[in-house]
């Protein structure tokens, strides 16, 4: 009898002789083809344990296994979208997977020959999928059979999409069917209009909060991504962009000076910014630890650190220095140590006795940012890479592909 492990080693081995046989053409009018060897702002470090061609290797070989599991195109009209795995659940894909999923291909394009054929379609489902009220923003759910759901937006799947519209543009140019740069441009202005507080420049959870919502002023914090934002204000020249990112760096300036002066850390959500910003409630949106530092906020390190990683940006560095200090202590410099949660107070959420890699990777982004973390960044990238992708999920799977690039020094702006 055949066994199950044999199968999967077949349908591996069929899928790299795919991959690679896939359209060459893709690759012959790339501008920034992976591996890139960026040299990142000065002071950010890499994990220096291992070579850079092992680091480029260890990419590599995980983005095969991460796009054979999540990249599909069952839905038809050549298009592909980002598989959900949800057990149990109704959702075959969310926009901020397929968010992740297109700044990914677009940065392993020249590894991945058959990149632009697969990111046009994932651009064609994001496209098939609109929300009620903008043709540019996507319906941040769709069931098993497509059907999309309420057709309202998150907006952090909106922001990363409009980012690799802005990367695929540099990668590829506009010679092509698809305008990649007009598009990023009608994004990113569909994300001012419908997604940002004009009065407080926070970042609305989806574009159906209404000015006289109860939800207003109110913001997920992993939906701060300064370095996308500097990018939007490039292509855009809103000077709204700007407000952005300067009242969300006082905000998170704020939440940790007043909730978590030893830890640096931020909670999944952040209420009446308008007024005294305070972190939400248990059972505001999610779960019982919506005031915590939790499955939204650990990727806050990681959103925040890219901002010095390309840019310098001495606020980053300010914010992230402190959370940096604090895991270094919690955890005794042991990455297995990492929990899967924490009270603002720098607790352990008692609930939890098990590795989540979407807190572990962004954690190890955030020691880039400065040599003394040299040796936690090594301990903390050589912890990863014994991780199988069948440990995790698509949540923690996706974030550790898009860290590896980043921490491999592959990771570049428009």
């Amino acid at each position: 009898m055949t066994s199950i492990n044999t199968i999967k080693t077949v349908k591996f081995v069929l899928t790299i002789s795919i991959f690679l046989c896939a359209n060459i053409s893709d690759a012959q009018v790339l501008s920034r083809p992976f591996p890139q060897h960026v040299v990142y702002f000065p002071g950010t470090i890499k994990p220096d344990n291992v070579r850079q061609d092992e680091l480029d290797d260890s990419v590599k070989q995980f983005y095969l296994r991460w796009k054979e599991r999540y990249v599909n195109d069952d839905s038809g009209q050549g298009q592909y979208y980002i598989w959900f795995e949800k057990p149990g659940g109704n959702k075959q894909c969310v926009s901020e997977g397929q968010g992740y999923g297109m700044i990914i291909t677009v940065l392993m394009a020249g590894f991945d020959t058959a990149a632009k054929t697969t990111y046009d379609g994932l651009y064609k489902y994001y496209k098939s999928h609109p929300c009620k009220s903008s043709p540019y923003l996507m319906s941040w759910e769709q069931t098993k059979n497509f059907t999309d759901g309420d057709k309202s937006t998150a907006t952090d799947g909106d922001m990363d999409i409009a980012y690799s519209l802005l990367l695929a543009n540099a990668q590829w140019g506009n010679s092509g069917h698809i305008n990649y740069l007009n598009e990023a441009k009608e994004m990113i202005n569909a994300i001012m209009q419908q997604e940002i507080n004009p009065k407080t420049f926070s970042i609305l959870l989806s574009n159906v909060i209404e000015p006289d919502s109860k939800d207003y002023f109110d913001m997920r914090s992993s939906d701060f991504m300064p370095a996308h934002f500097k990018e939007f204000l490039k292509a855009s020249s809103d000077s709204g962009w700007q407000k952005v990112i300067d009242k969300n760096y006082e905000l998170f300036s704020f939440m940790q000076n007043e909730y978590s002066p030893d830890a640096g850390l931020v909670p999944d959500f952040i209420r009446s910014i308008q007024a005294t910003a305070k972190p939400a409630q248990a059972h505001y949106l999610e779960s019982r630890f919506d005031g915590c530092y939790n499955y939204n906020a650990c990727r806050v390190p990681w959103r925040i650190a890219t901002d010095f990683i390309l840019n310098g940006d001495e606020r980053s560095r300010t914010i992230i220095e402190k959370i940096n200090k604090w895991i270094r202590e919690t955890t005794q410099e042991n990455p297995d140590n990492i929990s899967a949660g924490y009270t603002l107070g720098g607790d352990d959420l008692k609930t939890r006795h098990f590795e989540a890699m979407s807190f572990i990777a962004s954690f190890a982004v955030a020691a880039m940012i400065d040599k003394k973390n040299q040796q936690w960044l090594n301990c903390v990238w050589s912890y990863m890479m014994g991780f199988d992708i069948d440990q995790f999920d698509y949540y923690d799977n996706s974030i550790k592909m898009l860290a590896m690039i980043e921490l491999s020094g592959n990771y570049w702006a428009p």
